[in-house]
């Protein structure tokens, strides 16, 4: 299904992997941009490792990927050089004001999308100039924002606020989210939780056992430094991060998979408008 989103990045799917910290690498972000998504290379404190595991995924797939950018990286500049001299062509930024970064990025010919979890910040990244929105309901698993507002209340109000494509994420695991999340307004999704368990997922087996084993109620807000994440009950697994939706994930599978289910729902929606004109 082509839109302003699909478009905008040069992918086939409007579905964008999230970019987990540390367990994101270049295998499961390649794999993701084979099956026709976005795969997204998640952060990581080292640089050579940082700047290796990019160029792995440009070993691995010959389609459009994005790296995940906070703005509180360490060697902020250095990373952005990186940026450039590698020719990544999407990064997501987070956790901050993405203004100061803008202009290298767009001199690097990167296109930007922010993560948002309130409409006056997409507002502000919007009138900033960037790409698309990321507006991330506080279901999602990983860093939190203190005043957590659902997804289905944050999409449907920050795309009637912002001109740009918008994507919906936290708490969708299936097609049911994905068709949802287009009902709201948003061009595409990014799911986290339902690709921990992605065989090329670098979560440790006990973090996706615990991912499997989990219900709805099973995740808590923990504080993590200055800031707060959504995270797994002790119960199951010390401080490893998952959202709500991890009670909807049952089994390990290669991403692909994980990525062709939502996409088939696509395809049929695609196939339907065109024989109804």
């Amino acid at each position: 299904m082509e839109n302003e989103l699909t478009r905008l990045l040069g992918i086939k799917h409007p579905i964008i992997q999230g970019g987990m910290v540390q367990i994101a690498g270049a295998r499961l972000a390649a794999a993701v941009s084979n099956a026709g998504g976005l795969g997204t290379l998640g952060q990581r404190p080292g640089l050579e490792d940082w700047q290796g595991q990019i160029r792995r995924i440009k070993e691995l797939t010959d389609k459009p990927f994005a790296v995940n950018l906070p703005m509180h990286a360490t060697e902020l500049d250095r990373r952005l050089e990186i940026i450039a001299e590698e020719k990544v062509k999407v990064v997501v930024t987070a956790a901050g004001n993405p203004s100061a970064v803008l202009g290298r990025l767009r001199e690097a010919g990167a296109k930007v999308m922010h993560v948002v979890a309130a409409v006056k910040q997409a507002e502000k990244v919007a009138a900033a100039g960037v790409d698309a929105v990321v507006a991330e309901g506080g279901e999602s698993g990983g860093m939190v924002a203190k005043d957590r507002v659902s997804t289905l209340v944050l999409v449907p109000m920050v795309v009637d606020t912002v001109k740009v494509p918008v994507v919906a994420a936290g708490g969708i695991a299936d097609a049911r989210g994905l068709i949802a999340a287009l009902a709201l307004g948003a061009q595409g999704v990014q799911i986290g939780t339902a690709l921990i368990v992605a065989e090329e997922c670098e979560a440790p087996e006990e973090w996706k056992r615990a991912v499997i084993s989990a219900s709805e109620t099973d995740t808590e807000i923990a504080p993590r430094g200055q800031a707060q994440a959504r995270v797994l009950k002790k119960h199951l697994h010390p401080m490893a991060m998952a959202g709500q939706v991890a009670g909807m994930v049952r089994k390990v599978e290669p991403a692909e998979n994980i990525v062709r289910r939502l996409a088939q729902v696509m395809e049929v929606m695609a196939k339907v408008r065109s024989q109804t004109g």
